[in-house]
């Protein structure tokens, strides 16, 4: 009997992912036959990770904070969303040997989201005023698909402004095509109908330092992070009114794309994030 197909999520840190547990879900519904590891990635040293993997006979793997523009730059081709990006998540290794990079995140968010606002995916954001808190690879995968989905403004904040402004240059003609008002913002102190927490802060438990008025009653407000207990952003939109969410589905959908890619089969994701959701539920009663 031949060994099963190996995959892993790199990343650092890593621990907290669900992508492994997320994969063995996946695999069952498809009768697949794979391995998926966590691997923790000492910094500086992503492509002696990848080159490991690939010498274990590794088919693929996912890329977490804070390698996803690494990842970008490792693979010898990028589909057109990593390559506007400028970073990929999903990386893979085709019948030459040749390494390919993509990146689900942003497809995982907006079927997530279509999911919490009761709509199809390909109006989930019809004339939504957005703004997107962070400008690193988590943004910066989830920014094109935004403007695909029909948001009416995206406006993007970052404590470090130079770093908004190159994310918003980098989508400058998309956002043209798309017909989207999309602007670095100095100091977002206005509302917005969606408010995506996008920054690496929720896993060390930090709070955003946001300017009064981010964050409004009504509002929905979306953390990329997810845990067995709401994260701290989360926690500050609620204490404004806002309906708060967290990512675990567009995990969960962008590992759906990723599998997609690598093993050729759909895979139906409200189960797994049924399953995913209750093993947290039981996490967090039990802590």
């Amino acid at each position: 009997m031949s060994a099963p197909d190996l995959y892993a999520v790199l990343g650092n840190p890593v621990q907290h992912s669900r992508s492994p547990r997320i994969h063995e879900l996946f695999a069952a519904q498809g009768g697949q036959s794979l391995r998926y590891e966590r691997r923790l990635v000492p910094l500086g040293g992503f492509e002696a990770a990848l080159a490991d993997l690939r010498a274990q006979g590794g088919m693929g793997c996912n890329v977490t904070v804070p390698f996803k523009f690494e990842a970008a730059r490792a693979a010898s081709s990028l589909s057109p969303r990593a390559e506007l990006a400028g970073a990929a998540n999903t990386l893979g290794w085709d019948a030459h040997g040749r390494l390919w990079g993509d990146n689900t995140d942003g497809v995982g968010l907006v079927r997530d989201l279509a999911r919490l606002l009761g709509r199809e995916p390909q109006a989930a954001l019809h004339g939504l005023d957005v703004l997107l808190l962070g400008a690193g690879g988590a943004a910066s995968g989830v920014l094109g698909a935004l403007l695909d989905g029909g948001t009416s403004v995206v406006e993007v904040w970052n404590r470090s402004p130079e770093r908004a402004q190159q994310l918003v240059r980098r989508h400058a003609a998309k956002a043209s095509a798309q017909g989207c008002a999309l602007r670095a913002s100095a100091c977002p102190g206005r509302g917005h109908a969606l408010v995506i927490h996008a920054t690496a802060g929720s896993l060390a438990g930090e709070l955003p330092q946001l300017p009064p008025g981010v964050l409004q009653a009504g509002a929905l407000a979306y953390d990329m992070m997810y845990g067995a207990r709401p994260t701290p952003f989360m926690l500050l939109a609620r204490e404004a009114g806002a309906h708060a969410h967290d990512g675990l589905g567009m995990l969960v959908e962008q590992a759906a794309e990723s599998f997609t890619l690598w093993r050729g089969l759909q895979v139906r994701t409200e189960p797994v994030l049924r399953q995913l959701r209750a093993e947290l539920d039981a996490q967090a009663r039990a802590s």
